[in-house]
């Protein structure tokens, strides 16, 4: 089966004249990963010689160096180089996933084309790090997917009115499971319904390396000095900091920045990493790629929602076997703050939630 990828160019107008740059952002972030211009070549594979005509392109485009060069400090870049290097990775952060929506609606189509394709699974989703593995690992066991991200109560809402066929969603563990499970209690049905459980991971504040703020708890972000990016409206990742929020009597519209809404969780540390915002909160695995500080404050549980009768179809009988293996496993294992040793895991929501033992019979 294929797998594509869709990614954004950057274009610079200036006048009459247009400049393509993605060899030139490329360079830049090269040099800022790696600390040399030297570094950055070998990644490309290109000549010291080639590369310096790139960064020569892109002085002419901007009308400034992105580049400063040192006798004895190599390449580094320019304050413009730099926020090149910040404005690409937020791009990346906010748009991967709506790229790899498409990507994956356009495989689908692709499949239909081409070949007599069986058995998509249908899969709505809470955006998060082991939700993207499915993608790469589901296109080697040939388990064509067909991907849409959405928040979990958009998720559900799918799956009830027959649009997708498993929902992803995530729940706190502890004192927030009860309240978190209010949210989602009319479309959550225990008598035609089953979870699978897809990874244990952590939620926190993400702050900046060093933590130069003194941010210690979310009683900080109401500090005048505090700027803080939240995820939108809707998302279970928003709901869960409601909830801390409210555990601990903090008002949230003291808090500078809580009315923003980033769709990803990487682009929540995108912006705190950038220096456009001092804490944002999320998983840790996004926090530990940019390079930054992470408080824990919650753990929750991400399950995947589907019919009882889509249970026993072929496709999510390979679906669960593919989560259930070793090899799956560590992936999920390899992110930070994740832990995929339940991966596969079959329940009831009575099982999973016992609040909902008591729940009536829905037809």
């Amino acid at each position: 089966m294929f797998k594509l990828s869709i990614k954004p160019q950057w274009q610079l107008a200036r006048g009459d004249e247009r400049h393509l740059l993605p060899r030139v952002v490329e360079l830049l972030i090269g040099i800022h990963e790696t600390g040399t211009l030297a570094g950055a070549c070998a990644r490309m594979k290109l000549s010291y010689r080639y590369a310096w005509g790139i960064l020569q392109e892109g002085h002419l485009a901007f009308g400034v160096p992105l580049v400063e060069s040192r006798r004895g400090r190599g390449a580094t870049l320019t304050p413009l180089g730099e926020k090149l290097v910040w404005a690409d990775k937020r791009i990346a952060a906010r748009l991967s996933p709506i790229f790899d929506s498409l990507a994956s609606e356009l495989e689908v189509e692709l499949e239909r084309a081409l070949s007599d394709a069986q058995g998509i699974l249908r899969m709505q989703a809470s955006h998060g790090f082991a939700v993207e593995l499915l993608r790469d690992w589901f296109a080697r066991q040939q388990i064509p997917l067909d991907l849409k991200y959405r928040s979990s109560y958009e998720a559900l809402s799918a799956l009830d009115a027959g649009a997708c066929d498993v929902a992803g969603i995530h729940i706190p563990l502890g004192e927030f499971q009860a309240p978190a499970l209010e949210q989602y209690r009319a479309w959550l049905r225990p008598d035609s319904q089953r979870l699978i459980w897809l990874a244990t991971r952590r939620q926190g504040l993400m702050i900046a390396r060093g933590n130069p703020k003194h941010i210690n708890g979310l009683a900080d972000l109401t500090r005048g000095d505090v700027r803080f990016v939240n995820r939108q409206l809707g998302s279970g990742t928003r709901v869960l900091l409601d909830l801390l929020l409210r555990q601990q009597t903090i008002d949230a519209h003291r808090i500078d920045g809580y009315d923003t809404g980033e769709y990803t969780h990487a682009a929540v540390a995108a912006y705190v990493a950038s220096g456009m915002a001092d804490a944002g909160f999320g998983v840790e695995t996004p926090a530990q790629r940019f390079g930054l500080d992470f408080i824990p404050l919650a753990t929750e549980r991400y399950f995947f929602a589907c019919s009882t009768d889509f249970l026993a179809t072929t496709t999510m009988t390979r679906v669960i076997a593919s989560l259930r293996s070793p090899e799956f496993k560590a992936a999920i294992n390899a992110l930070a703050g994740y832990d995929g040793m339940q991966s596969g895991t079959v329940m009831t929501i009575a099982e999973a939630f016992p609040e909902f033992r008591d729940t009536a019979v829905r037809t």
